[in-house]
């Protein structure tokens, strides 16, 4: 019974990303040796998350509430819209202090090989939203990996057809990509320079 419950325990650990086998092993054979209580601790909060946390009515982040903080923040910026995969992603960026506007988590990217498709990461209810009379620019900060690229172009298409207020054009912008901050030339990978130079300003 007891090697049983160890086993669950280990496959259960191998759910979580970039965990395998004896990674699993070592943090299960961890809890249970020196960090019962921790064990606890991470089974019960495991348990109130699933319970408590659901998706935001408006944006479709994580959140214990129908709107998230974000969308109930009176202050934040309703005619610029970020368009995210994950709210990871979105965090990253509320991190950057560096936008003020209003969120869409996709909760994925297109990746045919997987089978997700566009009604599997929420593009109806994302051009809902951008055709909503207020929402003057669609930032899509989706990532710069094949499958984000692909989900951007696809969004991009998609975004440019639809009226911004007034039926002025919505404005559809991308994250630019450059040379990070405190690097040195000869270290930056071929593509990364490339662009940087065609996104020069």
């Amino acid at each position: 019974m007891a090697e049983r419950s160890l086993e669950g325990l280990i496959d259960a650990l191998r759910r979580l990303p970039g965990v395998g086998q004896k990674s699993a092993q070592r943090m299960a054979y961890h809890l249970l040796q020196h960090d019962r209580d921790g064990a606890q601790r991470l089974a019960q909060a495991l348990q109130t998350a699933t319970l408590a946390v659901q998706h935001c009515q408006r944006c479709h982040t994580f959140t214990e509430e129908a709107l998230c903080a974000t969308c109930s923040d009176a202050q934040r910026d309703a005619r610029q819209l970020l368009v995210v995969e994950s709210p990871a992603d979105q965090a990253a960026v509320e991190r950057s202090g560096s936008y003020r506007g209003l969120y869409f988590v996709l909760m994925g990217r297109l990746s045919p090989l997987d089978g997700i498709g566009l009604a599997d990461i929420g593009v109806h209810p994302l051009l809902e939203r951008a055709a909503d009379g207020v929402v003057q620019e669609v930032i899509l900060a989706t990532g710069f990996s094949a499958e984000g690229e692909a989900t951007a172009h696809v969004l991009a298409q998609a975004l440019r057809s639809l009226p911004g207020p007034g039926g002025a054009p919505l404005t559809v912008t991308r994250l630019a990509r450059g040379v990070p901050v405190g690097s040195e030339l000869e270290y930056v990978d071929l593509s990364t320079l490339a662009h940087a130079l065609s996104d020069r300003r």
